[in-house]
């Protein structure tokens, strides 16, 4: 389960960050993930509050924003969205060779808390 270690680090940045600037308290974290990150949000949301039980995250809450795997066909600019079959072939042309634009997000995008 790595999704455990994942919010160890989140839990141990926040607390670091809130700490300098002088927050006493977390209230709430969110979470951006992609969906080729295979982390589970419900794993996550279990492990934080395994995780998160000091006086500094007490009845803090995670909120997490599940990012869908986009990709861009390198032959003909088309954007389409990859399913669960991670099927990479443009529906658009048929090409087999895409990038990706979204999906493999994994970062803090804010917290909140009180001040000391």
């Amino acid at each position: 389960m790595h999704e455990l270690s994942i919010i160890q680090g989140v839990v141990d940045a926040v607390r670091e960050s809130a700490i300098e600037h002088g927050l006493a308290r977390v209230n709430k974290v969110k979470l951006v993930v992609g969906k080729l990150t295979a982390a589970l949000p419900e794993s996550l949301c279990f492990a934080f509050e395994a995780v998160a039980v000091d006086e500094m995250f007490k009845d803090a809450t995670l909120e997490i924003e599940e990012r869908e795997l986009c990709c861009i066909c390198t032959c003909c600019q088309s954007r389409f969205q990859v399913n669960e079959d991670y099927n990479f072939i443009c529906p658009q042309c048929g090409h087999g060779q895409a990038d990706i634009i979204t999906g493999r997000e994994l970062y803090i995008d804010y917290f909140e808390g009180d001040e000391v």
